[in-house]
């Protein structure tokens, strides 16, 4: 034990998004919270996205920096998506989570058990539970989730995405990338200052790619719409496993438990984990006033194997060409609003999700594609095209 040492209900360890939303939940609930995090008063830098009706009831609406209500996906055609899409103000969404009754040490974890965080000036914080918060470990060759994101002013490219538009995925071949290239897709939306993200990014290939070559795209997407740089533009940059696992169910009950993208709630299909974090918060509280295992809570049979089916679904992507990769997700969007969601956004719908996957696959054409798509062929595509030495810009 340290010199010195504290005690409290639960002990927070990451301020993230998800961790400052648990520490703000489990005080108001009336637990002694402490939270530790090196730079606890940092807003976040990344640009944070959900469906609307993800977000849970107690957020105010004044998160909401920019809403989108039916966001448009190009395959081989066009569609609209008649589900409200909004992109979060990081600053509001901070000042909604306060953490005033939350004990706050602004320094590192160095060790962390199920009951105990040893922080780096010696001292102990001792807690009925742990959560670890801290986000993902590193990508190495793990299916990855990459994207260059460019910031432009809206005046600018009103042509191409204007107020109250937004491109979910774009698929069309306006990137520069061949058909021999692990594909990419453009994400563009307005975030709510006066400017619009487009964000090329890659879901699944194994390793990511580089932030040279993703900015590469995006540049090119632009320029064949007429829109130059200057290169004074801001931007941001991700590069992050998407197979994080949840907590196993026979856990080892000494370590700390793991809560949002570091417990399995990046969904590996999307790359989305903050909205389903913020609405599964109550849960993780409920389950700590009730006394019950809070991992069994959050992770029932259903959302278990829910977690499972995506991984498969996450190997499919990572093995497609652009062709392959824009059939697949024509035949996905073809499905049932409920369907969508299954893979989508639902915690616990395993019939739904199992019926889009299965639909999925079947109406991609042509048929040998198919076999790509469960892995019968083609499983490693993209491993040796990764696995030169790539170099990735800082994240933010």
């Amino acid at each position: 034990m340290g010199t010195g040492s504290r005690r409290v209900d639960v002990c927070v360890v990451g301020l993230g998004p998800t961790g400052r939303a648990l520490a703000h939940r489990s005080a108001q609930a009336g637990l002694r919270v402490a939270a530790v995090d090196p730079r606890p008063d940092r807003i976040w830098t990344p640009t944070y996205s959900a469906w609307l009706d993800e977000l849970p009831s107690w957020l105010p609406p004044s998160v909401v920096a920019s809403r989108i209500e039916a966001p448009t996906v190009w395959t081989t055609t066009e569609r609209r998506i008649e589900r409200p899409y909004v992109v979060l103000s990081k600053p509001r969404l901070f000042d909604a989570l306060p953490l005033d009754d939350v004990h706050i040490e602004a320094q590192r974890a160095t060790a962390l058990t199920a009951r105990r965080v040893t922080l780096a000036d010696g001292t102990d914080i001792e807690a009925d539970i742990v959560v670890d918060t801290r986000g993902l470990p590193k990508t190495d060759r793990r299916p990855a989730a990459s994207a260059h994101g460019i910031f432009v002013e809206a005046h600018r490219v009103e042509h191409y995405v204007g107020a109250g538009e937004g491109l979910l995925l774009d698929w069309r071949p306006e990137n520069g990338a061949t058909n021999d290239e692990p594909p990419s897709f453009l994400y563009s939306v307005p975030i709510g200052d006066g400017t619009v993200i487009f964000e090329e990014t890659t879901l699944g290939v194994p390793g990511g790619l580089t932030q040279h070559e993703l900015r590469r795209r995006v540049v090119t997407r632009l320029a064949a719409h007429g829109i130059s740089l200057t290169g004074d533009e801001p931007h941001e940059s991700c590069h992050y496993p998407l197979d994080q696992p949840p907590p196993r169910r026979f856990r080892d009950k000494e370590a700390a438990v793991a809560f949002g993208s570091r417990g399995g709630m990046m969904h590996p299909c999307t790359g989305y984990s903050v909205a389903d974090s913020l609405a599964l918060t109550d849960t993780f509280v409920d389950a700590l006033l009730s006394g019950t295992d809070p991992v069994a809570a959050l992770w029932p049979a259903k959302a278990r194997f829910v977690y499972w089916m995506r991984e498969r679904g996450l190997a499919g992507m990572g093995r497609l060409t652009t062709e392959q990769a824009t059939a697949m997700f024509d035949s996905f969007f073809r499905a049932s609003p409920r369907q969508q969601r299954a893979l989508l956004t639902e915690h616990a719908d395993p019939v739904g999700l199992a019926t889009v996957l299965v639909g999925t696959v079947a109406h991609t054409w042509p048929f040998r594609w198919r076999f790509d798509l469960v892995g019968w062929s083609n499983r490693n595509r993209w491993g040796k095209y990764t696995a030169q030495q790539q170099v990735y810009a800082p994240k933010h």
